[in-house]
């Protein structure tokens, strides 16, 4: 599911993109954020329906193999452990994962399969494959633990795939990191027997209700927050600080000031971190000594108005 920094990164986007833009028209921003925000569910389902593909490229070699006119001992006798997986199994039987690739017309890998070989190609290429093909044991856990270093080792860096799906939507330039984070996390957490279910794009209902707060917040009070930063920085001309540092400021004095449940230690940690990620290291340290001084302000003017977990 999504979390509440990588929300934040997709409230930053849209608001630098209105902004830019200059439009007025709210609703087609919104609209665009919370598609970029389920786009996302797309290229999980995606990743997770590659590793069933790469399964089923393998089986139907050792198919075509065994019918050779001259089939080798090998060919005969093939090692069947990899396509046997009860990892692959799971998601191979997925009803929920199944559905919501039909229902979405995502058939990417019947399309350009060779992505598909591609990712075969080098997983057998690979040191845990061989590690995995030479053992003897037989067990969930191991085939748990094969699937998720095959994935950590060759899907997740592949190069080829990451610009394939920045090609095909241009949201998942920066969705690709946590997607993969989450389906490492989805696959360590599959159990035997128990069949694997999609989750919820969003941990609850207020999760994604605080996507369209933060957004509309931000946006509808950008001009009275710049006030704010103005003067917090009498050394710089609001034109020289970098635009997506003006955007994260004002993102935090919107949760200093609208969202009394959000704890202040916690606004200025993700901010700090989205910076290094979006902006420059020197960002960060002008980001905090900013976000610093605009909270000891409304502490000491009695601005904040914190309640339940914002007290903490």
């Amino acid at each position: 599911m999504i979390n509440r920094r990588h929300i934040r990164v997709k409230v930053m986007q849209s608001v630098y993109a209105l902004l830019q833009s200059k439009s007025d028209n709210l609703k087609k921003e919104e609209d665009f954020l919370y598609t970029s925000i389920e786009k996302m569910y797309d290229l999980y389902a995606l990743m997770l329906r590659l590793l069933v593909e790469v399964k089923n490229l393998e089986k139907k070699h050792i198919e075509i193999s065994g019918k050779k006119y001259l089939a080798t001992s090998q060919d005969l006798n093939p090692n069947f452990k990899f396509i046997n997986n009860e990892i692959f199994k799971l998601l191979d039987e997925s009803v929920s994962l199944n559905s919501y690739l039909d229902d979405n017309k995502l058939n990417y890998w019947s399309l350009d399969n060779e992505y598909v070989h591609e990712i075969l190609k080098l997983i057998k290429e690979s040191d845990p494959y061989a590690s995995y093909m030479k053992s003897d044991k037989h067990s969930f856990e191991e085939d748990r633990d094969f699937v998720v270093a095959m994935f950590k080792n060759v899907v997740a860096p592949n190069e080829k795939l990451a610009e394939y799906f920045e090609d095909r939507t241009i949201s998942w330039v920066d969705d690709i990191p946590f997607v993969n984070t989450w389906i490492v996390k989805t696959l360590n957490q599959l159990k035997p027997k128990k069949t694997f279910q999609l989750g919820n794009l969003y941990k609850d209902d207020d999760d994604k209700k605080f996507v369209l707060d933060l957004f509309r917040k931000v946006v509808l009070n950008h001009k009275e927050f710049e006030k704010e930063i103005e003067n917090k920085t009498p050394n710089w001309d609001t034109d020289r600080i970098a635009e997506i540092d003006m955007i994260l400021i004002k993102m935090a004095i919107s949760e200093f000031l609208k969202f009394p449940s959000i704890p202040t230690s916690v606004t200025i940690n993700e901010y700090i971190e989205i910076a290094k990620d979006y902006s420059s290291e020197k960002s960060s340290f002008f980001i905090n000594g900013v976000i610093d001084k605009i909270l000891k302000d409304f502490t000491a003017s009695k601005r904040l108005n914190k309640i339940g977990r914002g007290l903490m």
